[in-house]
This record gives structure tokens, C-alpha cells and sequence, in this order.
């Protein structure tokens, strides 16, 4: 944890003090090893990053004076729409891409998704954003990304979908594609990734029919975690 994410329930004084129980508190405590007079990073969710210092620690709480003073940092100009993986996979996802800066994220269907995986309780609100909260703790970034599911392929893809990719370099990562990824791309980037297993036929031909360029990574195929890295680091 480098940063201690607040959020405006934890103030309590006048908008400079916070007090802070549960997971931050035993974090501190335990693994920062916490004293009075102590300082560290903190920062306001979709807000500004500074200092907090320890002013009281009890056995259940601790209270912090805080100052926020620096910007979060730049965001990754990408929307990434991602085929929903599989739970633990999802959760493993999220941190990642949180802590390298995506911030509107997409689930959707495709015909080698498990429809079980939408029963999953790791879409629940709490659960997803439990994850976004530990990668942005993770890269000291404060600003909550946007999780948004979509559970029907066609009428994602054929109606929102051109919407959103509108004025963006438009990618579907595909390994059997001709073109290789791009890099270090100086524009807002809408990027595709399937399932295990790829995309079918037919749904390559929807999203290339909407003007998606497929591109790969080379020979290997990765799992859906490490290609989600592996594209947004060479994009970025």
C-alpha cells in the first residue's frame, strides 16, 4: 500500500482530520508499524494526494491531521472492453489496470464466455470496486476508474460500442491479425480483448465491421491477464 486511499466519510474535523478503522487501520498498525507523529501519503478518492500524520492511535482506530495538496496523476487515454474472464482472473484484472491508470472499463459477452461468470459475486459493486481501490493504493492514484457490464454481445457492440471508440484509435487484440500492436500512441485508444480461447469468427467480423483494427503481440498467445498488460504497456 503506498498510498492510504480517504474517502469524505472518514473526515471528521473541519475537513483536515480523518479517522480510520478496518483494513487502512490494521494496515498501518501492523505492517507500517504506525506511531504518533508518523507520516504518509494519503489521498482524497477523486481527489488530491499529500501528507497525513498520526495524531492518535487506539486499538480499533487512528486519527490522522491530513493535507492534500498535488494532483493525482495524468490518466492512461484508453477505454479497455474486455470480454469478461473468469472471477479470479476479473479480480486480477482490475488491480492491474487500475494501478496503470485505465480509467472506464467494460465487461462484456462474447460466445466463449461462461454465462455462469455473470452470477459471480465478484461483479458486485463492493467486489469490483474493492479491487480498483487496492490498484490505485498500489500506483498512489486516487481517481476511481468506471466499471460498466454488459451482459448481451450485439446489442453492446452494434449500438454503444461505435459511440464509445468515436474519435479513438479503434484496436481488437486478435493473435491471428496480420498487424502488429502499435506503440507509444499519442491519442485516446478504445481497446478490444477477448476471452480465453479468442473471438469467433463472427464477432471478429462485427467489431473490424465498426472500424477495430485486429493486431496481436507477436507468435505467443498469452492468457487474457498478461495480454491486458502486455498491450496497454506497449500502447502507452
Amino acid at each position: 500500500m503506498n498510498l492510504i486511499l480517504l474517502f469524505k466519510d472518514d473526515f471528521i474535523d473541519g475537513g483536515t482530520r480523518v479517522r480510520l478503522s478496518g483494513r487502512r487501520h490494521k494496515h498501518l498498525r501492523d505492517i507500517c508499524r504506525a506511531s504518533v507523529g508518523d507520516e504518509f501519503c494519503v489521498g482524497l478518492c477523486d481527489g488530491k494526494i499529500g501528507t497525513g500524520r498520526v495524531t492518535a492511535l487506539e486499538e480499533d482506530a487512528l486519527e490522522m491531521d491530513v493535507a492534500l495538496t498535488t494532483a493525482a496523476p495524468a490518466t492512461t487515454p484508453v477505454t479497455l472492453v474486455l470480454a469478461l474472464p473468469r472471477p479470479i482472473m476479473l479480480k486480477r484484472i482490475l488491480l492491474t489496470v487500475s494501478s496503470m491508470g485505465v480509467k472506464r472499463i467494460f465487461l462484456f459477452h462474447s460466445h466463449r464466455v461462461e454465462k455462469s461468470f455473470w452470477k459471480s459475486p465478484a461483479l458486485k459493486k463492493a467486489n469490483l470496486k474493492e479491487q480498483l481501490i487496492l490498484g490505485l493504493e498500489q500506483a498512489r492514484d486516487t481517481v476511481l476508474p468506471k466499471v460498466e457490464l454488459r451482459p448481451l454481445f450485439k446489442p453492446f457492440v452494434e449500438d454503444e460500442l461505435p459511440g464509445v471508440a468515436q474519435k479513438t484509435l479503434s484496436l481488437v487484440a486478435h493473435p491471428r491479425s496480420s498487424g502488429p500492436c502499435p506503440r507509444y500512441v499519442k491519442r485516446p485508444v478504445t481497446l478490444v480483448v477477448g476471452p480465453e480461447g479468442g473471438f469467433i469468427p463472427y464477432e471478429i467480423e462485427k467489431l473490424t465491421g465498426l472500424g477495430f483494427a485486429p493486431v496481436h503481440l507477436g507468435e505467443r498467445i498469452l492468457r487474457v491477464e498478461a495480454a491486458v498488460s502486455a498491450l496497454l504497456s506497449r500502447l502507452f
